[in-house]
């Protein structure tokens, strides 16, 4: 999941309470079904945690700052190797598996903080703002290692490159001055926010009698609204799920107008983050092109 927020939100703090870094002043968590107070060493066992700026020594080898991570992280003494070699080759780092660690650019710190948290298997991944401060080959390089453990991680991944979030998380959680204002995939998030879906139709003949035969073929469809001065453009307001869209189109598309185009007007993340930080209204972009 993306967790976004402006600055001074409570990302930071929320992700180091969450991995136990920090203690409420009230309240509680539970991960992976352990309170963060009550049983704080099986919620560090269960979770892996790349701040901002990784803990790293830079006097000492990667191969050495791992194992020692390793031993930390409560692996046992026989499987630390395997799991070294696991992780210097799952982030890429077989390069600079003997260097010292302040020798090493960002895009490697990177990968080896990210090493560190995936040492012990964890279930569980917090990364805090992983993709900072890299480069575009760098950030690239990050956010395909990170799509890559998605399927046998629980991700909580925040970033303030919006269209990241987009290329590498399924849902969004969106907080603000603290308190969480919306979750779910993008999708749901556009829904809870139009309340509705703007089918934008072109046709090659001007249909005849659109207006009440489509509504025959959906108690969902809101409404036809033809456009000015085309008579071969229609918008049709649907109700917000991907079913009615699908049956919309389909039978639009079996008519004999010649269904040309067929585009729903949607919100941007940078539009719902907006939306949801300051309040403010934004124009809907057309982009999502559906058939």
């Amino acid at each position: 999941a993306g967790f976004l927020g402006v600055n001074g939100a409570g990302k930071t703090t929320t992700m180091r309470i969450l991995s136990c870094f920090l203690y409420p002043s009230e309240g509680t968590a539970r991960v992976a079904g352990y309170d963060i107070l009550e049983r704080p060493l099986d919620v560090r066992q269960v979770v892996g945690y790349m701040p901002e700026n990784p803990p790293l020594y830079n006097e000492m080898t990667v191969k050495a700052y791992l194992r020692f991570a390793a031993g930390l992280r409560g692996v046992p003494r026989r499987q630390i190797s395997e799991r070294v070699d696991y992780v210097v080759e799952r982030c890429g780092i077989q390069e600079v598996y003997n260097r010292i660690i302040g020798r090493l650019s960002k895009g490697y710190r990177q990968r080896v903080g990210l090493a560190q948290a995936l040492i012990h298997d964890p279930p569980v991944l917090i990364l805090d703002e992983p993709t900072v401060g890299l480069d575009p080959r760098q950030v690239l390089e990050i956010r395909e290692l990170i799509q890559s453990l998605k399927g046998q991680h629980t991700i909580l991944f925040s970033s303030h490159i919006l269209y990241e979030v987009t290329q590498v998380c399924d849902a969004v959680i969106v907080i603000h001055e603290g308190r969480v204002v919306a979750q779910g995939t993008l999708e749901e998030l556009q829904a809870g926010l139009l309340g509705e879906v703007r089918l934008n139709v072109r046709f090659l003949r001007e249909p005849e009698g659109l207006e009440a035969k489509v509504k025959s073929v959906s108690e969902r469809i809101r409404d036809v609204i033809p456009a000015e001065r085309d008579g071969h453009r229609f918008t049709l307001v649907l109700e917000p799920d991907e079913t009615t869209q699908a049956e919309v189109v389909e039978w639009l598309a079996r008519q004999p107008w010649g269904l040309l185009e067929a585009r729903v007007d949607t919100l941007t993340l940078e539009d719902i983050f907006i939306r949801l930080t300051t309040g403010a209204q934004v124009e809907i972009p057309r982009q999502e092109e559906v058939a």
